[in-house]
């Protein structure tokens, strides 16, 4: 909780402290669900890299020289104990992880629009293993907090950066649900895969603009319907066989819930559908993927006769009351 020490007075200290706390009970317990997650991140832990590199789409801690091939094989066999990979590509002394998503090409839409890193506060919402965070390192914020509750990401993350040993990077167990404590704390917020499994979204999209200093930036990605009426999809119980979304808007409806929330300059940088290149099975996340989601008969439409999806990238500004 050291990192609390880099926000403004006007974030809840004593609110954030207690979910902390209750978060750190509850991730602690000595249960199968979290062992089988703490114990690769306590064995990884050890191990420090002598050389990073997160310029590049692979994210690279290490080279397979800094250990021997007994010690490979050991930090292999931990790496997939945090299986399904979500996110990557990544590098670890050498072992190729090969995630599901090709985030790189994620952040190669996203990098000639990012605001400035250099020397800011920023959060990364569901940060998942923290492919994003890592990438942004070479853009020297002073800081970069994941929120992340899942407890497979969180020590994903954790053993990671343990082995990367970036003291400007952190994680925590709470979830978007949280973001409103830190009021006027982030220069930078990131949501990226996140809106759409909201059931109030702009009730969302007011809380991380409260969190965001006057003049702040978000960076919002999403699932979305191709276009472009400001319309937003509601499926009864799935989509693209997947439970929890509640509301998958095109992006001019985005854009609406985002100047709705607040926010100015909002901008649609980029849009484009989904591909089964960019989300697929591999070595490292062997359950079903995007193609698997599909009507076989019509890769245009869902499994249940939806529009397949796009994803749509924005920009907006918190005004600056100054």
């Amino acid at each position: 909780m050291e990192y609390l020490n880099k926000f403004p007075a006007d974030i809840d200290r004593a609110a954030i402290a207690a979910a902390l706390a209750e978060k750190q009970r509850w991730v602690n317990q000595q249960k199968k669900g979290f062992l089988r997650y703490r114990r690769p991140f306590e064995i990884l832990q050890q191990y420090r890299a002598q050389s990073t590199d997160c310029t590049s789409d692979r994210v690279k801690i290490g080279n397979q020289d800094e250990v021997s091939t007994a010690e490979q094989s050991l930090i292999r066999e931990q790496l997939r104990s945090f299986m399904p990979w979500r996110k990557g590509p990544f590098s670890v002394f050498g072992i190729d992880v090969d995630a599901e998503w090709r985030s790189e090409r994620k952040w190669r839409r996203l990098q000639a629009h990012l605001p400035e890193l250099n020397g800011k506060i920023i959060a990364d919402i569901g940060c998942n293993n923290g492919y994003y965070m890592f990438r942004m390192v070479p853009g020297r914020p002073e800081f970069v907090l994941g929120f992340e509750p899942s407890v497979q990401h969180y020590y994903c993350f954790k053993a990671l950066n343990c082995m990367a040993g970036f003291d400007n990077l952190d994680i925590n167990l709470l979830g978007v649900e949280h973001i409103g404590l830190f009021r006027k704390a982030f220069d930078v917020i990131f949501l990226m895969g996140v809106i759409y499994h909201r059931s109030s979204p702009i009730d969302v999209l007011k809380s991380i603009e409260s969190a965001l200093k006057p003049g702040g930036s978000l960076i919002i990605e999403s699932q979305a319907l191709p276009g472009e009426e400001p319309l937003a999809l509601f499926p009864d119980k799935t989509y693209g066989k997947a439970p929890g979304v509640y509301f998958v808007p095109t992006g001019s409806c985005l854009q609406n819930w985002l100047q709705r929330a607040g926010f100015i300059d909002v901008k649609l940088f980029c849009s484009h559908p989904m591909s089964p290149d960019e989300q697929r099975r591999t070595d490292w996340m062997i359950f079903e993927s995007y193609s698997d989601f599909l009507d076989p008969r019509d890769h245009r439409k869902t499994a249940e006769g939806f529009p397949a999806p796009w994803r749509v990238f924005l920009r907006a500004t918190k005004r600056d009351k100054k």
